[in-house]
Order: structure tokens, then sequence, then C-alpha cells
């Protein structure tokens, strides 16, 4: 079992920035990759993914603008998003990927990027 705790939502102007923050505990030895998913009314997206080599990749929507990175030390996963636009107003929910297709996911922390 794993379990996600996410942070760092918030209300934010477009241009702004915010730093999601995902707590992993459990059997966090097990998990393969680290991912940020958003749903928004109507659409759902991989934000970004890095993985337990280090690897990591972004939707086109948030390239050059948000940044994944993790603290081991920590078991902690991290999203800095800059540059925000309202476009990018969700609710972000971090995922644990480990072997045999099995996944967990936090409960999400909502975005507002708004004037």
């Amino acid at each position: 079992q794993v379990q996600l705790v996410e942070s760092g939502g918030g209300l934010v102007q477009p241009g702004g920035s915010l730093r999601l923050s995902c707590a992993a505990s459990g059997s966090i030895s097990s998990i393969r990759a680290m991912s940020w998913y958003r749903q928004a009314p109507g659409k759902r997206e991989m934000v970004a993914i890095i993985t337990s080599f280090g690897s990591t990749n972004y939707a086109d929507s948030v390239k050059g603008r948000f940044t994944i990175s993790r603290d081991n030390a920590k078991n902690t996963v991290y999203l800095q998003m800059n540059s925000l636009k309202s476009e990018d107003t969700a609710v972000y929910y971090c995922k644990a990927d480990l072997p045999l297709a099995i996944v967990y996911w936090g409960k999400g922390t909502l975005v507002t990027v708004s004037s």
C-alpha cells in the first residue's frame, strides 16, 4: 500500500507560481514512477511524470513552465508551476505507479488561476 498526500494548491493570479507537493508513505520502495495529473471539467490530463531513474516527461501544454522533481530523503515529489494561465485551473492529483499495473492516487489539491 502507498499513501499519497498532495498539498500546495490555492488561488494565484495569471503569471504567478505555485509549488505542489506530494508526500508518499507506505511501500515507497516499490514505486516505479510518480506523476501529476489534473482534472478540469470535461478534461483529464497527465501533466508530468518522473521515473525511479529520474527521467521526466511533460504534457506539451506545460513544457517550459512546469518542473517535476523529487526529494528522496523526504519521500516527496514536487511540481513547480510557473507562468500560470487560467487554463491551468484544475484539481491536481498525484499518482504512483507500481509493478503489475498497480497504481495509487492522492485525493487532489485545487489550483485556481484567476485575477
